[in-house]
């Protein structure tokens, strides 16, 4: 079947001024409103897929030291019925880890140096199903914390700060001491360093301690575990089985996910994300207006052409119908081009960087200052659709003016000094 006259006038139009000088001046317009929406679209597309890349390698950084989901108890206590819960909680299908643990707030000294930490007391053998800890910690560390040695693994800046490695002496202060007729006495507990961890976040590395559950228990005077940490085959999943936990396990108790954690680092970073995403569709707005000076050109060039397709019968929406799509035109061909160019680029940007590295001998992420020294990136289907339909739409909104205005265009004024 031929294709109606609009489309195919539209899309001459759209090649105006490559055989002609005539319209040559129209042709690089049209040409660099295209290649603005190119450009604007491949920038939201790189750009969105960075900060993805950053957000998932902090996630995963930080996945790697706590859990999915915490159930705890809710006066810091000793967690009653815990192999109970902990049963309930396997029968969950996305559950594939369960340890139980001790969290308590403390201080750690070395001479003179002080440092307040949070102590974790955990079980070796089971933690490893639960966090990424034993991969960041040094070889064999954990397995190093038998209970009754008072063994304890230290973020890799909380040791430096202290001045301490392995097989040095610290001095573990909690909180809570015993009353003797001389007044309050803090209770002290020598422990002995048995390794490190580095689990490349800073908040962790240097605030927490880790030592054996046993031992946590007899120096925070518990009953038992104070909480369970638990793993999931899905971490987006937490904050639904959070909330079927909270409904089908019997006691009371609180239970957290990840995301709550870390609820203000979380909603910080969706904020910038939704500026940058505002801010550059403003690149894509003014290169899809240009459109109009375009289009307005277009039909002042083309008012003859206009007046002979009325005189033919041609109908106003025919004639406004032509100028939409050579805007359209303009607008799909620079979207798919920016798709291509922002997607390519965004899959191949740690080969493409590190070329610009190499060729321009600096580095963008400098080991010792930042923890992630290759630019990441993960593009997404939610940030990569809107953009694409985002630009189509900014692009169809600005042929309507100018199309309305050739559609208005009177044959007996256009045509009275050809």
């Amino acid at each position: 079947m031929p294709l109606p006259y609009e489309l195919q006038l539209g899309w001459r139009y759209t090649r105006a001024g490559r055989a002609t000088r005539r319209n040559g001046f129209i042709s690089f317009i049209s040409g660099v409103s295209m290649l603005g929406i190119a450009l604007g679209v491949a920038a939201l597309i790189i750009v969105l897929s960075v900060m993805n890349g950053f957000q998932k390698e902090v996630t995963d950084r930080m996945l790697g030291v706590i859990s999915h989901i915490e159930i705890l108890s809710r006066d810091g206590q000793a967690l009653q019925d815990i192999d109970a819960i902990a049963a309930g909680a396997r029968n969950n299908r996305e559950v594939i880890g369960v340890a139980p643990f001790i969290a308590a707030q403390a201080l750690i000294a070395r001479g003179e140096d002080m440092k307040g930490t949070l102590v974790r007391g955990i079980d070796p053998a089971l933690e490893p199903q639960v966090t990424d800890i034993s991969t960041t910690a040094q070889k064999g560390a954990l397995n190093k914390l038998v209970p009754g040695e008072f063994g304890i693994v230290l973020g890799v800046e909380l040791a430096r700060s202290l001045y301490v490695r392995e097989g040095d002496q610290v001095t573990l202060i909690a909180p809570g001491g015993q009353v003797t007729p001389a007044g309050v006495v803090p209770r002290l507990k020598q422990f002995t360093v048995v390794g490190t961890f580095d689990s490349g976040h800073y908040e962790y590395d240097s605030a927490l301690a880790m030592i054996h559950e046993q031992d946590a228990q007899r120096v925070f005077r518990l009953d038992g575990p104070s909480g369970l940490r638990i793993k999931l085959k899905d971490l987006h999943e937490a904050p639904r089985v959070a909330d079927e936990l909270a409904a089908t396990l019997p006691g009371a108790f609180l239970i957290r996910d990840w995301t709550k954690q870390n609820k203000t680092w979380f909603a910080a970073v969706q904020v910038e994300k939704r500026m940058m995403f505002i801010i550059l569709t403003l690149i894509v707005a003014v290169a899809a207006f240009n459109l109009v000076s375009t289009l307005v050109m277009t039909v002042t060039d083309k008012r003859a052409d206009i007046a002979i397709l009325r005189t033919l019968g041609a109908s106003p929406k025919s004639i406004m119908g032509i100028f939409v799509v050579q805007g359209a035109m303009v607008g799909v061909i620079g979207t798919v081009l920016g798709l291509v160019l922002g997607l390519g680029i965004a899959y191949n940007i740690d080969v493409i960087v590190p070329a610009i590295e190499h060729a321009l001998h600096t580095s963008f992420l400098p080991q010792d200052i930042y923890l992630i020294s290759k630019m990441p990136s993960d593009p997404q289907r939610a940030d990569i659709m809107p953009i694409a339909i985002i630009s189509l739409v900014l692009s169809f909104a600005a042929t309507l003016y100018p199309s309305w205005r050739a559609s208005r265009v009177n044959p007996a004024e256009a045509l009275r000094y050809e």
